[in-house]
């Protein structure tokens, strides 16, 4: 053993000792609102993205099965050399249909595509104002583009990016970047309120949607829809692996210019293989579906109201919000974790966060809703929460 595994080891003892360590469950069957884990047999997934239940969605996976078929397993190249193909245009184009933008542009995950758009757009004079709970993948991406400076404002105080914006020095390039949904709290950004306030110091507004895309706004084009800010956000980053098909990929849908910038330019779009067609293919059925059958949506919010009922009638007490995610603060990353486990004998996958994916004191176990859960999942979900509650 060297030197560097036996640290890593100590590291791995202090996690198991903490009882902070992380096991990964595997599934022996589709997603959906039920599936088989091993050594568990049957249990109900409170604890997954697939909002709108289109992961296993038949005609879902018939698109991809016919997309690998058509076009094989993979591009076996990056976009520019000789890995674009039919489906990709198809699916941008549906995409910045969706985002109310002229032009989209995908990539292997959401995380690459935070990671191209950003310091993509960031140049020598650049200074970025971030919400300070941003997900890690634009944290990372601003860590990468080494903007001029970086402002972290307190969650969602726009007095504090209003004092950003206005110390920012005389022509220089602002970004603002935020959360459509915080994925730790299920809260929303105050967009409206960022939208004026880029507005009056000529800043750009860059909003990764992926918790949003599929849950929220009329017809599930996500917070800029909810807001009524359809055409009004200048870049919209979002993911196909949650509600639009569960699969993998990611997107940036902004302007012509930005976009051909991004294909131009951002080195997980030239160095990196494109998205799979299959993936691609199934993904473009997830929209079409999503706005043939607005009652998948109906039922995922139906859904969510139901069970946040459900919870107060338990005993819990949840964070607001008017997303797909329910969290539940517990208080020590041990207590989330022992949670998740008692809950997970008694049937229920549902996951436990601590630190330092959440601060300190706020571990938490995230309920995630989806529309393929029917009443009695919700039922037999909430007997186990009753049987499992802490004093």
């Amino acid at each position: 053993m060297t030197a560097l595994d036996q640290q890593l080891g100590a590291e791995l003892d202090a996690l198991r000792d903490a009882r902070t360590y992380k096991r990964f469950l595997t599934l022996q069957s589709r997603q959906g609102a039920v599936v088989q884990m091993e050594g568990r047999g049957e249990v109900i997934v409170l604890s997954s993205n697939n909002y709108l239940g289109l992961a296993g969605h038949p005609e879902v996976v018939r698109a991809g099965i016919e997309g690998l078929e058509r076009y094989g397993a993979g591009t076996a190249s990056v976009r520019f050399i000789c890995g674009t193909f039919e489906p990709h245009l198809a699916l941008e184009r549906a995409l910045a249909d969706l985002s109310g933008t002229e032009a989209a542009l995908t990539y292997v995950s959401c995380w690459n595509a935070n990671e191209a758009c950003i310091p993509s757009l960031t140049d020598e004079t650049t200074v970025i104002l971030t919400d300070e709970l941003n997900h890690a993948s634009l944290i990372d991406a601003i860590r990468l583009s080494r903007p001029a400076s970086k402002v972290i404002y307190p969650h969602s105080d726009m007095a504090a990016l209003r004092e950003g914006l206005e110390a920012a020095p005389r022509g220089s390039r602002k970004l603002v970047v935020t959360d459509g949904v915080f994925s730790m709290e299920g809260d929303l950004a105050k967009l409206p309120e960022i939208v004026e306030l880029a507005r009056e110091h000529d800043a750009v507004v860059v909003v990764d949607d992926s918790h949003g895309v599929g849950v929220l706004g009329e017809t599930g084009r996500g917070t800029v829809e909810h807001f009524g800010l359809l055409g009004e956000v200048d870049v919209i980053t979002g993911t196909l692996g949650k509600a639009l098909g569960g699969a993998a990929g990611g997107y940036v849908a902004a302007s012509e210019e930005v976009c051909d910038v991004l294909a131009q330019r951002s080195r997980p779009q030239l160095f990196s293989n494109a998205l799979p067609p299959t993936v691609a293919c199934s993904a473009l059925r997830s929209i079409e579906l999503m706005l043939e059958q607005p009652e998948l949506l109906r039922r995922l919010r139906e859904n969510i109201r139901v069970f946040r009922e459900l919870l107060a009638d338990a005993g819990y007490a949840p964070l607001d919000g008017e997303a797909a995610i329910v969290p539940i603060i517990v208080g020590q990353t041990a207590e989330a974790m022992a949670l998740s486990a008692r809950l997970l004998d008694e049937g229920v996958f549902v996951t436990g966060f601590g630190f330092p994916v959440v601060p300190e004191g706020t571990a938490r176990v995230r309920v995630q809703m989806s529309a393929a859960l029917e009443q009695e999942h919700l039922d037999r979900a909430i007997d186990a929460f009753r049987r499992v509650r802490p004093e």
